[in-house]
């Protein structure tokens, strides 16, 4: 039997409703509608729309506003970013150690798990950015080994500074792609693909397309943000998390021409493109992301119900649209929705700035100035040379190297270009593109979401997806280049 709508509100804590079950009234219809079209056009020009930057070239509008929110303070920023972290540092000081779980409130939710290798990477990563606005804005020279290009500089500016304008920005924006049908959409039409070929809903795929021509981190929150939303269960919270969340068309240009393969540019990202559907293919049906269990965020288990559109019909598209209007048509309306985003991304924004400066900048610190990354590199080695990867010596340390940064992989060519061939520094291109997860950003940001997956799964992961990458980017030089 439909369910009267006249009273239903979306509470962002409580699951997704049954869209089907719903009956509008003539009220929420005459709402739902231009705002199903208005808010989702808005949010496909926000996240996938650009404009062109006066000098030939053209930008994402997201990645604009997001970098010119955060250039207005110039280098104040890195002093604002330290505020946020100190703050973070003494609340969870102040709830773990001080009122430990005697405190029932909202911001002590956010620290109530914490543990104390958090007051560890929480000093750290307020010690890092602290030293780094120093070196910025005073005449202190800063230490080389925290502060340096290759460590801190390579960190917060362009990862922790970005993040804090993708947040605060995707505060406002992200509600539109989410709330107001859009995602319902095209759920309904991809649903019978995604859900047969990765165990995924077909929403899924506007996760994967934001991270490819938006951010990582960005996609990371929206899958976060949809699986506390009850979208998804863990398990396919874990699976497009830890598989779709690649780099940014725009990233991906700077490590291909780094490597010096700019002119095979469409060839390199269109290859790591495919590589990345077919390793999400092969991860989901393999541990750990096969031992997740298929549970919502509320704790309601997955039943036949929840798959019953993976097949197609004439009624996909209908259905999707319907369901489009109906959410926006019950929703709180943008005000609030921006409202409620805002405060949801200011609990859990000091975390993930801390995280991703302390694990970040660490792992830095450990890539330029240890040699465990060359070390691990052997263990390759043998993997390599059994695919006929040439040069295979030389890029070994190239492939563990990419669960620090992702940009560390092609970097570490610079030193040695002119004597390692084309096919290897292509290859080592399309592995550093697709191992997805790094500690600089991805990483670091899906431990401070409290997203379902642990510190070793996610070690496994990357491991799991390097394996995997190497025999398939193999292929790809053989073939293509």
């Amino acid at each position: 039997m439909a369910e009267n709508a006249k009273n239903i509100v979306l509470d962002p804590d409580m699951s997704s409703p049954d869209l089907d079950k719903i009956t509008l009234t003539d009220k929420q219809k005459r709402r739902g509608i231009p705002l199903f079209i208005i808010c989702s056009i808005i949010g496909v020009l926000v996240f996938f729309g650009s404009l062109p930057t006066g000098d030939g070239d053209s930008e994402v509008i997201f990645s604009l506003l997001y970098n010119g929110f955060t250039g207005l303070f110039g280098v104040a920023i890195y002093w604002i970013v330290f505020a946020i972290i100190f703050a973070n540092f003494c609340l969870h000081v102040y709830f773990k150690y001080i009122k430990k779980n005697s405190c029932n409130s909202m911001l002590a939710d956010v620290y109530k798990n914490d543990k104390v290798l958090h007051t560890v990477l929480y000093f750290l990563g307020g010690l890092y950015v602290f030293l780094y606005a120093l070196k910025e804005t005073t005449p202190f020279p800063g230490f080389e080994m925290i502060t340096g290009d290759a460590t801190g500089g390579n960190v917060i500016p362009p990862v922790v500074v970005g993040v804090l304008g993708i947040m605060l920005v995707g505060a406002f924006a992200m509600p539109m792609l989410l709330n107001y049908g859009l995602m319902e959409v095209i759920g309904a039409i991809l649903e019978p693909l995604m859900r047969p070929l990765f165990k995924i809903p077909g929403k899924a795929a506007l996760d994967a397309v934001t991270s490819f021509v938006s951010s990582s981190s960005l996609g990371v929150m929206i899958t976060n943000r949809l699986w506390k939303q009850g979208v998804y269960t863990d398990k396919e919270m874990v699976s497009i998390m830890t598989g779709f969340s690649a780099v940014s068309i725009g990233f991906a240009y700077m490590v291909i021409d780094t490597a010096g393969c700019s002119d095979q540019f469409v060839k390199i990202y269109a290859l790591s493109f495919i590589m990345v559907f077919i390793m999400a293919f092969i991860m989901i049906r393999i541990p750990p992301i096969s031992r997740k269990p298929n549970r919502y965020f509320s704790g309601r288990e997955q039943t036949e119900a929840d798959l019953a559109d993976a097949h197609y019909t004439a009624q996909t598209f209908p259905r999707g649209f319907v369901r489009g209007v109906k959410r926006a048509g019950i929703s709180r309306g943008p005000v609030k929705d921006i409202a409620l985003s805002l405060r949801d991304n200011m609990l859990v924004m000091p975390q993930v700035l801390t995280m991703l400066s302390a694990i970040g900048v660490t792992a830095m610190i450990l890539a330029e100035y240890t040699p465990i990354f060359t070390w691990v590199g052997y263990i390759f080695q043998p993997l390599l040379m059994l695919c006929g990867v040439p040069d295979a010596s030389m890029i070994a340390a190239s492939m563990p190297i990419g669960l620090a940064e992702m940009f560390l992989p092609v970097l570490l060519l610079t030193k040695n270009l002119a004597v390692i061939s084309y096919e290897a520094r292509a290859f080592v291109c399309l592995v550093s593109m697709v191992q997805i997860i790094f500690f600089s950003e991805t990483a670091s940001v899906m431990l401070a979401t409290k997203s379902p997956i642990k510190f070793s799964e996610i070690i496994i992961c990357f491991i799991e997806r390097t394996i995997i990458a190497i025999p398939l980017s193999a292929v790809c030089i053989h073939l293509f280049f």
